[in-house]
């Protein structure tokens, strides 16, 4: 991988964006990210990935000098497409993705962001959509997934002003899950990860494959999938050995299986 480091540790895979100096998005990387993906996909000694950023910045946007090699809006879209696919990947992964944001994660590297399951951040990191200062508008499922996070009112005026916000109040909007300064920021965001690689991964896959439905399913459907999934989660090894486990007052030593 040319932009991505790589290694594994307590079930954890750590992944970091190498692209000096401030890990821009380009097409390139997003296809390494999910070439990533693939790799991680089926490894069972990875059980939960942490995406962070070296140097100065988690990512401060997608590479704007790219865009001047495309010549038509056909191929803006199509760029676009290729990326929220990934995105979209990311978002609907089977193992959770932890996101570690310190410097700034901007444009394309907030949509990269909101993708992951959970959002650490360092207390005086910058997240925002700054894309209009450009002339343009997000193309990564930004403009669908900051309203989710953050309501509409406060994603319109996030996205016509241009203007960032901290991590301090990006956790008060909801849009990261808890501040760090830049010293706790990494030993946290490990600390979690390392905690929930020793759940089930049984657990975990259906777990996300659940949260997923409030995207796209009613209640309903939802909840009667759920009921369907606990089923089929209840005849597995792993909550057999999670229940023994309980029962004889012993942390579970769970196989995925």
């Amino acid at each position: 991988m040319e932009f991505l480091k790589f290694a594994i540790e307590d079930g954890v895979a750590s992944v970091s964006i190498n692209r000096p100096p401030a890990n821009a998005l380009s097409s390139g990387l997003i296809q390494e990210i999910d070439k990533m993906l693939d790799k991680v996909e089926n490894d069972d000694s990875v059980r939960v990935i942490v995406l962070h950023g070296d140097g100065k910045f988690f990512s401060a946007g997608a590479d704007i000098k790219e865009f001047t090699t495309v010549t038509s809006g056909e191929q803006f879209s199509e760029l676009a497409s290729a990326g929220q696919k990934v995105f979209e990947r990311l978002e609907s992964f089977h193992k959770p993705v932890i996101a570690a944001i310190h410097g700034a994660a901007l444009g394309g590297g907030l949509e990269l962001a909101m993708g992951c399951h959970i959002r650490f951040v360092t207390e005086k990191a910058k997240l925002g959509l700054p894309e209009l200062q450009l002339g343009l508008i997000p193309g990564f499922a930004g403009t669908q997934r900051l309203p989710r996070y953050v309501g509409v009112a406060k994603a319109a005026e996030m996205l016509l002003t241009s203007d960032p916000i901290s991590g301090e109040e990006a956790v008060r909007f909801g849009l990261a899950n808890h501040a760090f300064t830049e010293d706790e920021l990494l030993p946290k965001t490990m600390e979690l990860a390392k905690k929930i690689a020793k759940k089930s991964p049984i657990a975990m896959k259906a777990a996300l494959s659940m949260l997923q439905y409030t995207k796209h399913q009613s209640f309903h459907d939802g909840v009667k999938a759920e009921a369907d999934s606990f089923g089929e989660v209840f005849v597995s090894e792993d909550a057999k050995e999670g229940i023994q486990a309980f029962i004889e007052k012993r942390e579970p030593q769970f196989k995925g299986n």
